[in-house]
């Protein structure tokens, strides 16, 4: 499976008015600066979807019959399980789509559509650049509470209930995703339980790199298999991991105006989020939900490509929006330096003797 950049930017985009600066939210919304990305008129074009949190269907073992899927096994970590994509884009027919992201894709052959879809049924590089740096660094997640942001298949959010989190809660902009394809590529893991590590387990299994039948993307060699299983129906009540997982949708605003609302409202100790800086006119609301939610002493690990063609964000307009703000001191942690770059760096609350 090759990486591409194949995006569609034109799709219609929502400029607010009714926007406050600084931590001040109003209606879920942030206010561009004059230095951010704006449209032709001066305004930020900034999407917004209502943010919504998804709860399991009443018999979600419906969504695994007859899945198809393929493994990724990098180094020490569990192996990690996710929908097929190829099978699932031959069965998107079948599948249940009220934003209708499935059509649009297929018409379009776009991997994004801004404001409409935004690369959630793709796995993209940068996660697996990610997964192997946790590999590689043995990072474990006893205890901590997780946030998989833009989280598309999940991942990392998987990986991380995998490794011992005490709780992860998975978001990506469209319900689609996370209906189709997020929460069938959870219940896909947690029923292996042999693979899951305890809070006071933090040892990993599984040896090597391979990658089965279907492509995913990655350094390592695509390996010849028999075809990918079909999964059996689980029985629920023996997957207590699902009980540790939070589903949401929406643009990041209005899931943040959401989060908020909850009381006590969550602190992150980790956010993931991987491929998520190609637009910047979303850098204003992702940067204040990483300000709100994350924890005094947590961390953002944020993957990424050099740039972005055809869309225009990228790790240099990034980092200096994070720079101009004073908020996050930002940390280079990985580089892959051939073909176009790509980047994992982590982003801490400064100190303030730093401040």
């Amino acid at each position: 499976m090759s990486f591409c950049f194949n995006f569609d930017v034109s799709a219609q985009t929502t400029n607010p008015d009714d926007i406050m600066e600084g931590n001040e939210l109003k209606n879920g919304k942030k206010k561009c600066s004059a230095t951010e990305h704006t449209d032709g008129n001066n305004k930020p074009a900034e999407p917004v979807k209502e943010a919504k949190k998804h709860l399991l269907p009443s018999e979600p073992q419906f969504l695994l019959i007859d899945t198809v899927f393929e493994t990724v096994t990098i180094g020490t970590l569990p192996p990690l399980h996710f929908l097929n994509e190829t099978v699932f884009e031959k069965t998107a027919a079948e599948r249940e789509d009220k934003e209708q992201i499935l059509s649009h894709t297929a018409e379009q052959n776009s991997d994004l559509i801004s404001g409409v879809y935004e690369g959630g049924l793709k796995v993209w590089e940068c996660t697996y650049d990610l997964l192997e740096l946790i590999e590689e660094h043995g990072e474990t997640f006893g205890g901590k509470i997780v946030l998989d942001l833009g989280c598309g298949a999940g991942l990392l959010g998987i990986l991380a209930l995998k490794r011992g989190a005490r709780e992860v809660h998975f978001q990506d902009y469209n319900s689609t995703v996370i209906e189709e394809l997020t929460v069938p590529n959870v219940m896909l893991n947690c029923h292996e339980e042999d693979d899951v590590d305890s809070e006071d387990d933090e040892e990993g299994k599984g040896k090597g790199k391979t990658l089965e039948e279907g492509g995913c993307k990655g350094k390592g060699e695509v390996q010849e298999s028999d075809p990918p299983a079909k999964k059996r129906v689980p029985d629920l009540s023996q997957y207590p991991l699902l009980t540790r997982c939070q589903f949401f949708s929406g643009d990041w605003s209005t899931f943040l105006a959401l989060i908020l609302q909850t009381d006590p409202s969550p602190k992150y100790d980790i956010i993931f989020t991987s491929e998520t800086i190609y637009n910047t006119a979303y850098y204003p609301a992702l940067h204040e939900t990483l300000h709100r939610l994350l924890a005094p002493d947590g961390l953002v690990y944020l993957a990424t490509k050099s740039h972005y063609f055809g869309v225009g964000g990228g790790l240099h307009l990034f980092q200096t929006f994070v720079e101009e703000r004073g908020i996050f001191s930002l940390d280079h942690v990985w580089e892959w330096e051939e073909g176009l770059k790509r980047h994992v760096v982590v982003l801490r609350f400064k100190k303030s003797k730093d401040a």
